[in-house]
């Protein structure tokens, strides 16, 4: 997730590696806030292995700015990786975000259709929080006032998705 979003925003411009884990931190950070310990690694294995470039500008202060853009063989990784996301991309809400922030990026809309009837599968296989006897406990199963109310939003939220997905499929492939 954290190299798709890497990756992701840097096709879009040339960043410093502040602003980048500013626009990392906007995408995820409150879920799944991004540390330096995990970013500016993240970045030196792109950089070694030819997907990213670096270069200096001067900085607003004496420090100069390390600037990071995407390179040609980022921008292969980058498709490859929206072309066949991971199984966890696909069934793990945040990281489907993520890979939603840059789907644009794919040209062709037949694949960008595919990711999504992936995850349109995905949401169509009953599932919950909470399990009975081996089967997904419904919001109308429950005594418990919390676990209700999250079984409720979770449906509206899975009902709005559902029908997002299907226009936005239906659109691709006309």
């Amino acid at each position: 997730m954290l190299e798709l979003s890497i990756l992701g925003f840097l096709s879009e411009e040339p960043l410093h590696g502040y602003e980048l884990k500013e626009r990392i931190k906007a995408l995820s950070g409150h879920v799944r806030p991004v540390s330096d310990g995990a970013l500016y690694p993240a970045i030196t294995r792109l950089i070694t292995a030819g997907k990213l470039d670096q270069h200096a500008e001067p900085g607003s202060s004496a420090a100069p700015r390390r600037i990071l853009s995407l390179t040609d063989k980022g921008r292969e990784d980058l498709l490859e990786r929206l072309r066949h996301p991971k199984q966890t991309e696909i069934t793990d809400q945040v990281r489907f975000n993520t890979l939603l922030a840059f789907l644009r990026h794919l040209p062709d809309p037949r694949e960008q259709a595919a990711v999504l009837r992936r995850r349109q599968e995905f949401l169509e296989t009953p599932a919950s929080f909470f399990y009975r006897d081996g089967s997904p406990v419904r919001a109308e199963e429950t005594d418990d006032l919390f676990r209700q109310g999250m079984l409720r939003v979770a449906r509206a939220t899975g009902e709005a998705e559902r029908k997002w997905l299907a226009e936005a499929i239906a659109q691709l492939e006309s």
